[in-house]
């Protein structure tokens, strides 16, 4: 494939550094009765639910499969022809943090978000998305599609125990790029980011889960479950490899640019850009899962409090993990796919061995993938961005 597009994790986190602030949940929906209404995402409130014919689907730009590079998108027209449901899909995500707090300030007023479904990605954002109970519990009596062919990497995670609220769309890993024109020895740590001979080419994430987490890896410190003397010994580590110069620039989506361009040799970098890069010109560019792991992350599925069209949603979501359907959107996106049996079908059906053998769309079972810290209130999500928000800045 020789097609190169932005990555939809652009502008991520830039408002990561303010946390989330949520009111308390406003009254339930269901209105006035003289018996008292089943809760919603209780097994006798989902029994209540019918397909209504319509689904509205909020996602990010460029996060689905295209024909042609036009607005047609097959796995949502086979949705429509054989469910009967026309989809309304609106790419207004453009950044995590943004779109989370426009959603909790519509569903803290009691009022419907306009939205069925919509994809974010494991925070702080979608943590309180949770504990206020602004998101529907999911039904998996209609997911067997889930339960079938889900990957092991998304079941019950740690930032939604139970996949009660959510289920990935894609994932991704942040690890290590570099140049292999300009570095010819083999990158294998963390450590090479802070190493000397690279003086003034690293780059490092201005994504600030990202850039903690280096600084927890090189410690050699369990990022999953870190400590806040964790957090500032990282905070140290990445201070004194900035105060030597060695690092070039903090990124955001830019910094497969400047790797491209040579103003950096190795950097943070996510997996999906790198596969990309590589398909459009750059085949010099090496991925590299670190001796200490890559940080895994993932972008959710999750259905509004308030939606008047759940049942289309959860429909939607039991479509969309088959493995011919998950195959198309993996096989145009290049991230990787929560469902495995996707890789035949990509490699005989759709005859792209290029995507069906990358260890960054089918990661194998050796790689050493670590789940982001979950915060466990606002204090620690504030002394996190306080501590890695001071050193990502290029001033």
């Amino acid at each position: 494939m020789t097609r190169r597009r932005l990555s939809r994790r652009e502008l991520l986190v830039r408002g990561a550094a303010g946390a989330l602030a949520i009111s308390p949940l406003a009254a339930a929906c269901g209105g006035s009765s003289s018996t008292t209404p089943a809760k919603v995402g209780d097994p006798a409130w989902w029994r209540e639910q019918r397909p209504t014919g319509e689904l509205v689907f909020a996602n990010w730009p460029l996060y689905i499969d295209y024909r042609n590079w036009l607005k047609d998108r097959p796995t949502l027209n086979d949705f429509s022809r054989q469910s009967g449901i026309m989809v309304t899909y609106e790419e207004v995500i453009e950044d995590n943090a943004v779109f989370a707090e426009k959603l909790a300030r519509t569903l803290g007023s009691g009022r419907a978000s306009g939205y069925d479904l919509v994809v974010l990605t494991n925070s702080w954002q979608l943590t309180q998305l949770v504990e206020r109970g602004y998101l529907v519990p999911l039904d998996h009596s209609q997911l067997g599609n889930f339960s079938r062919y889900a990957s092991p990497l998304v079941r019950s995670p740690a930032y939604d125990p139970g996949n009660r609220y959510t289920l990935a769309w894609q994932s991704g890993f942040t690890g290590i790029a570099y140049d292999s024109r300009r570095i010819r020895r083999k990158i294998t740590s963390i450590h090479d980011l802070w190493d000397p001979a690279f003086t003034g080419r690293v780059g490092m994430m201005t994504d600030l889960n990202d850039l903690g987490s280096a600084g927890l890896l090189y410690n050699g410190a369990d990022v999953t479950n870190s400590t806040e003397d964790d957090w500032h010994r990282a905070a140290e580590a990445l201070q004194n490899q900035k105060a030597q110069g060695i690092v070039r620039h903090y990124y955001d989506q830019r910094y497969i640019d400047a790797l491209e361009r040579g103003d950096i040799w190795i950097t943070q970098a996510w997996s999906g850009d790198i596969f990309q890069a590589r398909a459009s010109g750059y085949p010099y560019l090496e991925f590299v899962v670190p001796e200490e792991g890559v940080m895994h992350w993932t972008d959710n599925m999750m259905i509004p409090m308030h939606a008047a069209n759940p049942q289309s949603a959860i429909m939607w979501m039991d479509f969309y993990y088959q493995p011919a359907v998950a195959a198309r959107v993996a096989d145009w996106v290049n991230y990787i796919t929560p469902v495995p049996d996707a890789q035949p079908i990509i490699a005989n059906d759709l005859d792209d061995p290029a995507v069906a053998g990358s260890p960054l769309v089918f990661p194998t079972s050796g790689i050493t993938a670590h789940d982001y810290r979950v915060f466990s209130s606002q204090q620690e999500s504030h002394t996190w961005n306080r501590l890695f928000g001071s050193i990502a800045t290029n001033a």
